[in-house]
């Protein structure tokens, strides 16, 4: 049997030992996984830049809502404000006192023997300054009040009774004035007409008559 001898057998050898040797496989893996963390840092950067992008791109959006809501806070507060303006405007329009209307009334409830001499009328107004809301020290807030007018109107109706006994229509002529529909609906239940003097009899012209003063005081209102 031939015997064969391999001449290149420890070049081989040293060859496999060194393709074998843990240091080179070592440096390759460094390598690979370095490169692979290159690329993974690379596309995290790309990705973090296009989020930075995205916020910077939420914020100038959130931004400009902002800005729009402010002004839309501000033209809410300024239609609210005319509304209240409008709405204070009708009240007074619809709730003054209207004279016409009232002469027309003390026209339709005459009687008999008494005779409207004078009448006046007596407005004030009294003014509430406004109170601004207050936060104490531990956060709690008292609310406030707006500014307030509150309305005083008194009707004063001087007359005569010049009837056949002088005095006997005066209470009459009260009740009349009271159970009149414009007098019923502004006074209301809790203001009657009131008798506030009643003179003793008197000649006048050459007649004997009585001078007394009714007065009607409209319900206070507040604005």
């Amino acid at each position: 049997m031939p015997i064969r001898i391999n001449l290149l057998a420890e070049a081989q050898a040293l060859e496999d030992l060194r393709r074998r040797d843990p240091v080179k496989r070592s440096i390759w893996a460094a390598g690979i996984l370095i490169c692979t963390m290159l690329t993974w840092s690379g596309y995290m950067q790309l990705k973090a830049m296009k989020i930075k992008s995205d916020v910077n791109r939420i914020q100038a959006q959130v931004t400009r809502h902002a800005n729009e809501f402010q002004q839309a806070l501000g033209n809410q507060r300024r239609l609210d404000e005319v509304t209240h303006r409008l709405a204070s405007l009708h009240q007074l329009a619809t709730n003054r006192l209207l004279y016409g209307t009232l002469l027309d009334a003390l026209q339709s409830s005459t009687i008999d023997d008494v005779q409207l001499t004078r009448f006046r009328t007596e407005q004030s107004f009294s003014m509430t300054e406004e109170v601004r809301p207050k936060t104490n020290d531990e956060g709690h807030v008292t609310p406030g009040r707006p500014a307030t007018a509150s309305e005083k109107i008194v009707v004063v109706l001087d007359a005569r009774d010049s009837g056949p006994n002088p005095g006997d229509q005066v209470n009459k002529y009260k009740k009349a004035i009271a159970d009149y529909p414009y007098f019923g609906a502004i006074l209301g239940k809790t203001n009657e007409v009131r008798l506030t003097s009643l003179a003793p009899p008197q000649m006048i012209d050459g007649k004997s008559c009585v001078q007394f003063t009714l007065e009607c005081r409209y319900p206070e209102r507040t604005r």
